[in-house]
C-alpha cells in the first residue's frame, strides 16, 4: 500500500485486493490510506456494510448455521439492531465477572510461563495465550469453562479450525505458490469438512449461554439464530480478536524497555495499593500510562487491518491534499495501519511505540485518530453504527494484561516475530 502511495503521489489509491475472481465477484476497490479519508468507512449513512465484513468476498452461510450473522449485517437490517443489542446486554450482566476471571486464567499462564523458562529459558506467549484466552472468554462471558463441557480439550482445535474455513482467502501459510493459491485462494473450502466441529461449538453455546438465549427470545431473536450469533461473536470477534491483540500488545510493551516498565510499575502498584490491593475499575481508570500504553500498541497493530464499505451514493472524499470522486456501488477499501500511522497526525514518531502519547489534555485529543474499533477511539459503539460492541471491554483486557504483568514482575525480556495472523512472542526472561 505503502509503494502504491508513493508511486501514486496520492494516500487514495484504486488497487485490486485479494482473493481472485472465483471467490469474489470484483476485486476493485479505491484504497483509503490516511487519517483524514479513512472514517468515511465508519459513516453508515454514505456506506452500506451488507455483506462486506471480510471485504470483496463473503464466506459461506453454511459456515454460520445458515445465518448472515451481525458482522454481515447492514445497521439498517432490523436483525442488526437485535443481535448488537443481545451483545451489549450480555456484556453487562456480564461486567462483574471480567476482571476476577481475567487474573485467575492469566495469573495461571504467567506461573507456566514461568516454570517453561526455568526448564528451556523461553515460554511461547502465543500458544498459552491461545489456549488461555478461549477458557477466559467463555468464562466471562457465560459462566461455563469450554473444558468443563462435551467440548473438553478439542473447544480450541475446532474453533481455530473454522475460523481458518472463513480466512482461508487472505491468509499466507508460507507453503510454496504453487500449493498455496489452488488450495486456498481460488476456491473456498468446503464447509462440510468443519461441519463437525462447527456442531460441537454450537452445543457449548446452546448450553453455556442459556440466560443470554433468554434474553434473545425478549428481544424478538429466534432462539438458533441469537446462538449462532452468539458463536460468531465470541469465536471470531472475541478470540479470534484475543489472539492478534494481547502478542500485539506485550510485544510492544517488550520493546519499550526497562525504564518504561519501572514507569508502570509505579503507576500500577500505587493505583493497586490505593484500591486497598485491589484491581478494580477505579483502579484501572487511574492508570494513565497504561491506558495510554494500550491505546498505542492498538494504535501500531490494530487487531483488524481492512474495513471495507459500499458507496450509497456518488460522493467525494477528502484526503490531506485532494477530493476524489467516488461513484455509487464502488467498494471503499480501508488498511488501518496506513491510517493510523499517518505522519500528518501523529508526527516524526508516527510509526514508532511512544508509551505516553495519550497521556494529558493534549494526548487525548490524538483518540479520536484511533480507528482499532471500526470507528473513533472517542465514540461509542450503537445499534446505529458498526463500532465493536466490545469496544471498551477489549480496552479494559489489554489494560489488564499489563497490570497483570507489572504486578507480578518489575521487568522481563521477551523475543518478538511474526505469526500467521500478527506477532509472535517469546518470554526469555522476568524479574
Amino acid at each position: 500500500f505503502e509503494s502504491r502511495v508513493e508511486k501514486y503521489g496520492s494516500t487514495v489509491v484504486r488497487i485490486n485486493v485479494p482473493p481472485g475472481p472465483f471467490m469474489a465477484r470484483d476485486p476493485r476497490v479505491v484504497a483509503v490510506l490516511d487519517a483524514k479519508s479513512f472514517p468515511v468507512l465508519f459513516d453508515v449513512d454514505k456506506v452500506e456494510k451488507k455483506n462486506l465484513f471480510t471485504g470483496t468476498y463473503m464466506p459461506s452461510t453454511s459456515l454460520t448455521g445458515g445465518f448472515r450473522v451481525c458482522s454481515y449485517l447492514d445497521p439498517s437490517e432490523p436483525t442488526h439492531t437485535k443481535v448488537k443489542q443481545l451483545l451489549f446486554s450480555l456484556l453487562a450482566s456480564r461486567k462483574d465477572a471480567f476482571i476476577p476471571a481475567f487474573r485467575s486464567h492469566f495469573s495461571s499462564l504467567l506461573a507456566t510461563v514461568e516454570s517453561q523458562l526455568v526448564l528451556s529459558k523461553k515460554s511461547n506467549f502465543n500458544t498459552l495465550n491461545d489456549a488461555t484466552s478461549f477458557e477466559f472468554i467463555g468464562d466471562a462471558y457465560f459462566g461455563v469453562l469450554p473444558s468443563a463441557s462435551d467440548l473438553g480439550t478439542t473447544g480450541l482445535t475446532k474453533a481455530a479450525k473454522w475460523l481458518i474455513f472463513q480466512l482461508h482467502p487472505l491468509v499466507t501459510l508460507g507453503l510454496p505458490m504453487i500449493l498455496e493459491e489452488p488450495l486456498l485462494h481460488t476456491v473456498h473450502l468446503p464447509p462440510i469438512l468443519v461441519s463437525g466441529d462447527y456442531k460441537a461449538l454450537y452445543k457449548y453455546f446452546y448450553a453455556a449461554a442459556t440466560k443470554a438465549l433468554d434474553t434473545a427470545e425478549g428481544l424478538g431473536l429466534k432462539r438458533d439464530e441469537a446462538c449462532h450469533n452468539l458463536l460468531f461473536a465470541t469465536v471470531f470477534n472475541s478470540y479470534g480478536g484475543l489472539k492478534v491483540l494481547l502478542p500485539g500488545i506485550l510485544a510492544r510493551i517488550a520493546g519499550a524497555g526497562e525504564k518504561f516498565h519501572q514507569k508502570l510499575v509505579a503507576e500500577i502498584r500505587a493505583a493497586v495499593a490505593d484500591a486497598g490491593g485491589k484491581v478494580t475499575i477505579e483502579a484501572l481508570e487511574k492508570m494513565e500510562l497504561t491506558k495510554s500504553a494500550v491505546w498505542e500498541a492498538l494504535r501500531l497493530d490494530p487487531p483488524v487491518k481492512f474495513q471495507y464499505g459500499r458507496a450509497k451514493a456518488d460522493m467525494n472524499i477528502e484526503s490531506h491534499d485532494a477530493v476524489f470522486a467516488v461513484k455509487k456501488g464502488e467498494m471503499l477499501f480501508g488498511y488501518q495501519p496506513c491510517a493510523t500511522r499517518d505522519p500528518r497526525v501523529f508526527g516524526s514518531t508516527a510509526r514508532e511505540f511512544v508509551g505516553d502519547r495519550f497521556v494529558g489534555e493534549e494526548g487525548r485529543k490524538l483518540l479520536q485518530y484511533v480507528y482499532w474499533s471500526n470507528g473513533r477511539e472517542t465514540e461509542s459503539p450503537s445499534v446505529d453504527n458498526k463500532q465493536c460492541p466490545g469496544k471498551n471491554l477489549v480496552v479494559l483486557v489489554g489494560r489488564l494484561l499489563v497490570v497483570e504483568l507489572f504486578l507480578r514482575y518489575d521487568t522481563f525480556t521477551a523475543d518478538v516475530g511474526v505469526d500467521l495472523l500478527g506477532t509472535k512472542v517469546e518470554f526469555t526472561g522476568v524479574t
